[in-house]
């Protein structure tokens, strides 16, 4: 199974953030986040801007949050 968030992936890897940076920003558990990750529940619009706001914000949110991995 594809990973829903690939390029979100990417950044956070290129970015040394984890998901537990991101549970601790939208103040959820390490496992709701792991849950969103792995597509057995999604991010909402408010937690995605979040995301993007805090930890990348010079990259693009349709990018970030694409179903289809973006080379760059």
């Amino acid at each position: 199974m594809n990973k829903p968030y690939p390029n979100l992936e990417a950044e956070m890897a290129r970015c040394g953030i984890k998901q537990k940076d991101i549970a601790g920003l939208l103040k959820n558990r390490t496992a709701t986040i792991s849950e969103k990750m792995n597509g057995k529940s999604k991010f909402d619009i408010d937690e995605a801007y979040a995301i993007k706001k805090a930890f990348f914000p010079n990259c693009m949110l349709d990018y970030l949050f694409s179903r289809e991995a973006v080379v760059a």
